[in-house]
């Protein structure tokens, strides 16, 4: 029932009492499109993941033994939003107290979906972003704010670069009909016929 005016009544009140429908747009049609997992996954990820926060309290086990984020020595490329209801971008950039390696913070405009899905060209969206380089030290997050200037546009291009910064080359795709990968159905797949 977070932001129930916005998410839940304001939608009610128009379809139910108006009878008008909204208008679909891209984020809504993101937003509708179910999470595709195994039921065991779906609910390791909600009870282990944020339920009980297991990752962060070191208490999430991989292969049998627990893992803690500190343990993880890859560069991470973080990202929260502005107006998040679900995961607020101070409690997202604690994330800099629980692991000393290479992490690039994002913080975006917008809230838990429209923030992602902000996609490049979109208009009024701007992002800040910086790297804490391994050894140094950390912000805390307002000071991390009011030092960290704003950029405009789709923090997505610059996550592009990051990418592609530690990337490897490309790679061409095995031939069709190598074993190991044949093709389970013509294009465009079943997924796209799905109600």
């Amino acid at each position: 029932m977070l932001q129930a005016n916005d998410l839940v009544w304001a939608h009610a009140i128009r379809a139910y009492m108006l009878g008008q429908r909204d208008h679909p747009n891209d984020l809504m049609a993101w937003n509708a499109d179910g999470t595709r997992m195994p039921a065991r996954m779906h609910v390791e990820y909600l009870r282990s993941l944020f339920l009980h926060n297991d990752l962060a309290e070191g208490r999430f086990k991989v292969d049998g033994h627990p893992l803690a984020l500190d343990d993880i020595k890859l560069p991470m490329f973080v990202v929260g939003t502005e107006r998040d209801h679900i995961a607020p971008w101070h409690s997202v950039f604690k994330l800099h107290l629980l692991n000393d390696g290479d992490l690039t913070f994002v913080l975006t405009s917008g809230g838990h979906n429209a923030g992602i899905v902000s996609e490049p060209g979109h208009l009024r969206r701007h992002f800040r972003m910086r790297l804490r380089a391994r050894g140094e030290h950390t912000l805390g997050p307002d000071d991390w704010e009011a030092s960290t200037l704003p950029q405009a546009g789709s923090w997505w291009l610059a996550w592009n670069k990051w990418l592609s910064e530690r990337s490897g080359g490309t790679v061409d795709p095995p031939p069709t009909g190598a074993p190991g990968f044949m093709p389970l159905c013509d294009a465009p797949g079943t997924y796209v016929l799905e109600k």
